[in-house]
């Protein structure tokens, strides 16, 4: 809705944040109706990116946090948007691209979503009541954040080369998929989202380099070409019995 994206934008800038992304808003972007709710934070949304997909929105991005209640199937790392600010600091002074991600009020995020992240943040609220609205949930991590950049101490040391970017990612995973279907992994069909799900979460947790990503890509297409010999060996051996 215009009124939570104006929300957002309003609590980003109380906390120094101003780039914003969108995901395919309901109702189209612009709408004028999230500049009144904004109250004057005109450059936060004035700098909106829009974006058909998640996959598309973090492509650019090394560390990217999910914030969702529920973990919903994955057993990626779950933190609190304390600890969560913390490796996203760490890793925006290394030069990393970083991001949250937040999903709308009602649905909240696919698991689909979170597949293409490498953690979970959840706000510890009470069991009783754990009702909050998009902007608040973006004002508690927004907060977070920004008592770092005022008062923590220089960042931890990082060392080796950094993570590779969404897209690079999701490039890896697609060619691995691609490959495990033609092989016939996914058994039954019908279970080839939760499985490839899966997946993309370990693998997701491996914090692979871009040099990394193109090894582990090399490694499949070396198995698929053999893959391919064997399939060859077979036929040729068939045609000689008969």
């Amino acid at each position: 809705m215009a009124e939570n994206i104006g929300a957002v934008a309003r609590v980003m800038a109380n906390f120094g944040l101003s780039e914003l992304r969108l995901v395919a808003p309901r109702d189209g972007w612009p709408q004028e109706r999230a500049w009144a709710t904004a109250s004057g934070a005109d450059w936060v949304l004035d700098g909106i990116r829009v974006f058909d997909s998640v996959a598309g929105a973090v492509a650019d991005l090394n560390t990217v946090f999910a914030t969702t209640a529920r973990p919903r199937e994955t057993r990626q790392p779950v933190r609190t948007p304390r600890e969560a600010a913390r490796v996203l600091y760490d890793d925006r002074a290394s030069g990393l691209g970083i991001g949250l991600l937040f999903g709308g009020e009602r649905a909240g995020l696919e698991t689909s979503d979170i597949a293409l992240c490498q953690g979970i943040v959840t706000i510890p609220i009470d069991p009783r009541h754990q009702s909050l609205n998009l902007a608040q949930a973006v004002a508690i991590n927004a907060y977070e954040w920004r008592t770092l950049v005022l008062d923590a101490p220089p960042p931890n040391f990082r060392e080796g080369e950094p993570a590779a970017a969404g897209a690079l990612m999701l490039g890896m995973y697609e060619h691995l998929e691609k490959e495990l279907d033609a092989a016939g992994f996914f058994h039954p069909p019908e279970k080839f989202r939760s499985m490839s799900q899966n997946l993309r979460v370990m693998l997701g947790r491996a914090a692979f380099t871009a040099q990394e990503v193109a090894t582990f890509r090399g490694v499949i297409t070396a198995l698929s070409k053999g893959r391919g010999r064997v399939l060859a060996r077979l036929a040729a051996s068939r045609k000689d019995g008969g």
